[in-house]
């Protein structure tokens, strides 16, 4: 009974108060089945409420408690929609993938594509792998975009060895992406700017 109250209260969106419920049921009842299942819904609860932090550590809490439990691919797949999307709106989930997230800081999106990484590489068939193989791509583009706009911003000071060093890292990291061509041409104005002609018009080849 106690637990049907907190999905209500979960499905009518009141996370705070099923939040608080769930919580009640995990700790009074830890290994039960219901007990399990309030600690998967929690991950939902915290990560829908804003509660990044609390969402991430619960799902390594469930992971490490549970290892063998046949849902660690959701709590994998909280965690890493945690990271990538900490503040879920009501339309985040159609405009998403719309968003240019390259002038944020990549910390959160390296974890959040280490998480993904993480459940497509255990477990390939799962429901969740797909959406995360789409937000891999997602996260490792924006995170080529976030290196070429750091170079470009050497590029415009003159300092050509630094840019030069920043858009080849770019380039090798993040290979396979939309953003390699505009590493390259930070490359060749750089390599331009230096003198290196050889080297300019190698790139260009490329």
């Amino acid at each position: 009974d106690i637990y049907e109250r907190a999905q209500r209260s979960m499905n009518n969106g009141n996370f705070r108060e099923a939040i608080f419920i769930f919580e009640q049921l995990e700790s009074r009842y830890p290994f039960s089945a219901v007990g399990k299942q309030s600690q998967l819904d929690l991950l939902y609860c915290y990560y829908r409420s804003g509660s990044m932090e609390q969402a991430v550590d619960a799902a390594d809490q469930f992971a490490r408690e549970h290892p063998t439990h046949p849902r660690v691919d959701y709590a994998l797949y909280i965690k890493g929609l945690s990271f990538f999307d900490p503040v879920p709106g009501p339309l985040s989930r159609f405009s998403l993938f719309r968003v240019d997230r390259a002038d944020r800081p990549p910390n959160d999106a390296k974890r959040a594509f280490q998480a993904f990484r993480q459940l497509v590489e255990r477990y390939p068939a799962s429901d969740y792998s797909q959406d995360a193989v789409l937000r891999m791509r997602f996260i490792k583009d924006n995170l080529a975009k976030y290196e070429n706009n750091v170079a470009d911003y050497y590029l415009r000071r003159g300092a050509y060895i630094a840019a030069l060093k920043r858009a080849r890292e770019a380039l090798l990291t993040y290979n396979g992406t939309p953003a390699n061509e505009r590493s390259l041409e930070i490359m060749i104005d750089a390599y331009t700017e230096l003198g290196m002609s050889d080297l300019a018009n190698a790139t260009q080849e490329v």
